[in-house]
Formats: C-alpha cells, sequence, structure tokens
C-alpha cells in the first residue's frame, strides 16, 4: 500500500487562490499544517485567503499578485518563495478563465488569450518551479484540468482544447517523472460552484438577453460547494492519485466517453 504524502510543515504554491476552488484547497491544505505561498491576479483576494488561513489554522501564508500569462513575473516567483519558505513541494496549477461562444464566434485574440492562462500558464508555472520540487524529498504537482478535458461540448472549443492540453501535458510529465520524488495529479472538477461562468468572457455577436441566458444556464449546472472540491482534491493529493474525478457529473461524463467515445455528446447533450 503507498504511504500517504504528509502534508504537514510542507510549502504549497497555489495559482487562482483568490476564489473559488483555488482557495478551497489552499484552506484544506492549512487545515493539514501546509505553509502556503498564494497567488491571483486579483491580490486582495489572494490576501483575504492568506488572511484565513493565518487566523483559522495558524500556518504561515504569504500572497502575492500573479497573472500565469506573465512569464516574466512566473520566473521571479520561484526566488521569492525559496526566500520566504525555503522551498517549495507542492504546486498547485488552478488559475483558469472562460470564453463563450462558438469558434467562429471567439476572436483569434480572445482564443490566444485563454490558451496564454489556462494552458500556457500551466506550462510556464510548471517550468519554474520543477527545480524547487526537484529539490524536495516528497513533491507533487497538481494540475487542474476540467471534465472538459475528457469531453468536449459545442460551444468550448477553446476551454476544451487547453483542458485537453493540460491533461495530455500532466500525463507525459507523470510518464517522465516517474521513479523521482515528483509525483503528478491531474484533477478534472465537475459543476463545482464557482464564478467562472459568470465572469466567462463573452463572445462576438451575442446579444445581451441570449448571453444572460446562456450564463444562467451553465450557473445552474456549477452546484458542488468549492470547500467540498478543495477537499476532495487534498485527499487525492494525500493519497498520491494520479487522476482525480471531482463530483459524480464528472464521473458520469467520464464513463459515458468511455463507453461511447464518437457518440458521447448524443447522450450527454440530452
Amino acid at each position: 500500500m503507498t504511504k500517504p504524502m504528509q502534508l504537514r510543515g510542507r510549502t504549497a504554491v497555489i495559482t487562482g487562490a483568490g476564489g473559488g476552488i483555488g482557495r478551497a484547497i489552499a484552506l484544506s491544505l492549512a487545515r493539514r499544517g501546509c505553509r502556503l505561498m498564494l497567488t491571483d491576479i486579483d491580490l486582495p483576494a489572494a490576501q483575504a485567503t492568506a488572511l484565513a488561513a493565518r487566523a483559522d489554522h495558524g500556518v504561515e501564508a504569504l500572497a502575492a499578485p500573479l497573472d500565469v500569462a506573465d512569464r516574466a513575473a512566473v520566473a521571479a516567483l520561484p526566488a521569492q518563495v525559496q526566500a520566504s519558505f525555503g522551498g517549495a513541494d507542492l504546486l498547485v496549477n488552478n488559475a483558469g478563465v472562460a470564453l463563450g461562444g462558438s469558434f467562429t464566434q471567439v476572436s483569434e485574440a480572445d482564443f490566444d488569450w485563454l490558451m496564454g492562462i489556462n494552458f500556457q500558464g500551466v506550462v510556464t508555472m510548471t517550468r519554474a518551479f520543477i527545480p524547487l520540487l526537484s529539490a524536495s524529498d516528497d513533491a507533487r504537482l497538481v494540475n487542474l484540468s476540467s471534465i472538459f478535458g475528457i469531453v468536449a461540448p459545442p460551444g468550448q472549443a477553446a476551454y476544451a482544447a487547453a483542458k485537453f492540453a493540460v491533461r495530455g501535458f500532466s500525463e507525459a510529465l507523470r510518464h517522465e517523472l516517474a521513479g523521482s520524488a515528483i509525483g503528478v495529479t491531474i484533477v478534472h472538477p465537475g459543476g463545482v460552484a464557482t464564478s467562472i461562468a459568470s465572469n466567462a468572457r463573452p463572445p462576438r455577436g451575442v446579444s445581451a438577453e441570449r448571453l444572460a441566458e446562456q450564463k444562467a444556464r451553465a450557473q445552474r449546472l456549477l452546484t458542488m460547494p468549492p470547500a467540498e472540491a478543495g477537499e476532495i482534491i487534498v485527499r487525492g493529493v494525500e493519497q498520491r492519485r494520479s487522476r482525480l474525478l471531482v463530483g459524480r457529473d464528472a464521473r458520469l461524463a467520464d464513463l459515458i466517453q468511455r463507453l461511447f467515445p464518437e457518440r458521447y455528446w448524443s447522450v450527454i447533450g440530452r
């Protein structure tokens, strides 16, 4: 039986930690005595998560502003983590954005914007922190994909492209790092009640009424509390799971895709 990963006294770096799943993961790690470097493009939100971790769980927690699409800012972060904590044992690539609309409705600039955050940001952060993780005696890389990294619905060409890319990148890394001190966990959340749908960048040529209807429909599918998702993910890290399906909807979609690899959307779409 695999020995669980002990998180007390470890240092975790989390992107997108100002809210949603990122905040929930941070607080679940804090409950286990993990020290935290929390980043978000919204610094006050990351600072609020750090304050909650310190106040409620007594752990050392710092916050830093970070746009994961800014390669220079990402490249500078490991030195800050090294100076503050002496290293890093856990990297959680959680930051992400959403973009509505079919492929023809999405501009090239918007498509590239999403890919730069949801995929290239994961790659850039991983490249920056591999040296620190390699120096740990027990490290883990946790990459947030999505159920849309397993199934690809219409209207989500950019998002699915990025999340499938995160999945492929992470699986290859897991094979490359086998036998090292760095494990890799790929996370596929289903409908978690975050603000990602309401904050999605709108497509071109869609009326305000239609856009509001689409967002409301998407929001109705986001039902799992972030705290529950965060706890599932951290338990999976402790158990050294290589693949996590978060939520009944994610598990069901995964099953349907495996049963009907060419026709899954005719089933799920209904």
